[in-house]
């Protein structure tokens, strides 16, 4: 059984990489002796391997790296039609993936992701003992404790005790998540938040997430709230929105939304094409796009003024990373931010492929189930 301090120094190596175990001590404040101990049991377990020699002043040291094939995660994303599912590594490299179409209602969907679950590790028999457990991204609410989705517009649910249901279903430990916090997960532990102690990621698809790290760990909310940008209101008295109000963020800014305006105006309905009618001059383009990426742009000028992050990633789903919509969002943030010349504020754009939001998933697993992270 591990203990804390092993999961803490599987934490510190996931997240700087390999380090010595002199750097160790340094970090955790416990004895050498102690500091040996807790490597020899690593070592042995498999779950660490010795690296390269560093060579300083006294006696070389051996950097510790974690060993992909200690542990493997399976990461379930509702996110995207068709969904996803994904078996990755420790170091958060896919090794399979596969989308999955479902039938009508919750009950349906359980059945599909144990169906997929269960043909995937058949693939892979070997690595079918170190699975860890399951990552299951979910657009809307979650209780990440109980493993309840609380409401998702997306998919019609509420109160919906979706961990326990999949958990009966594959005989797996599964651990659930709001979609955008498993895309800031999957980033912090893998990606460009690598390291990150104050971040946001904020994806834009058919809807609008958002993520928050505090002190490198989740920041949920009191319900699990935090992040729901979406429904935000930014436009008084506007559009009506699907969970009821009216112009919420999504009405506006969701790619779901700016194809809906480009079509009712008669332009191309792809976010692609529709950044092509724009860079060629045509006003009602530019106007839909410039209109999406001022309402994001202040979106994030707010979050930037109440979290004070120091790096923000803003991921789409369709669309250049530095197309018209990116660009406006960009200034509308820099423009509606207060002055301060010691904020260094990294504000960056990327591209997320379906895999993305099912890696996300599995670091759902990977920070619970391996690194044994409590919720915050």
């Amino acid at each position: 059984m591990l203990t804390d301090t092993h999961a803490n120094v599987l934490r510190l190596i996931n997240q700087f990489g390999p380090l010595s175990r002199t750097e160790l001590v340094e970090q955790l404040g416990i004895s050498k002796a102690s500091m040996s101990a807790l490597a020899a049991d690593l070592l042995g377990r498999g779950m660490l391997m010795e690296g390269e020699t560093v060579y300083g002043t006294g006696r070389p040291a051996v950097r510790l790296a974690l060993s992909a094939s200690s542990a493997f995660f399976i990461g379930v994303s509702l996110s995207t039609a068709p969904f996803a599912l994904t078996l990755t590594d420790l170091h958060g490299e896919v090794l399979d993936a596969t989308t999955f179409s479902h039938g009508s209602g919750a009950e349906a969907i359980v059945a599909e992701i144990a169906r997929a679950a269960a043909a995937m590790l058949e693939a892979h028999p070997d690595r079918r003992e170190r699975v860890a457990g399951i990552g299951l991204a979910v657009p809307g609410v979650v209780d990440a404790t109980s493993g309840i989705c609380v409401r998702s517009t997306l998919l019609d649910w509420r109160d919906l005790p979706i961990g326990s249901m999949v958990a009966e279903a594959t005989g797996l430990p599964v651990f659930v998540e709001n979609d955008a916090n498993a895309l800031a997960l999957g980033e912090r532990l893998f990606g460009s938040l690598r390291g990150c102690e104050q971040g946001t990621m904020i994806a834009v698809g058919e809807g609008i997430g958002c993520g928050h790290l505090i002190k490198g760990d989740l920041h949920r909310g009191a319900r699990g709230g935090a992040g729901e940008i979406a429904h935000a209101t930014v436009e008084p008295n506007g559009l009506p929105c699907q969970c009821g109000k009216r112009g919420c963020l999504d009405t506006l800014a969701s790619l779901r939304s700016i194809t809906a305006h480009a079509r009712d105006a008669g332009l191309p309905d792809s976010i692609a094409a529709l950044e092509v009618a724009a860079a060629q001059g045509r006003r009602g383009a530019i106007d839909i796009l410039h209109r999406a990426g001022t309402a994001l742009g202040l979106a994030v000028a707010q979050i930037v003024q109440s979290l004070d992050p120091e790096h923000i990633v803003v991921a789409l789903t369709d669309g250049p990373a530095d197309g018209l919509y990116v660009r406006v969002m960009r200034q509308t943030a820099e423009a509606n931010v207060m002055p301060d010349h010691n904020r260094k504020l990294i504000l960056t754009t990327m591209r997320l492929d379906q895999r993305a939001w099912a890696v996300g998933a599995a670091s759902i697993a990977a920070e619970r189930g391996f690194f044994k992270l409590a919720i915050a």
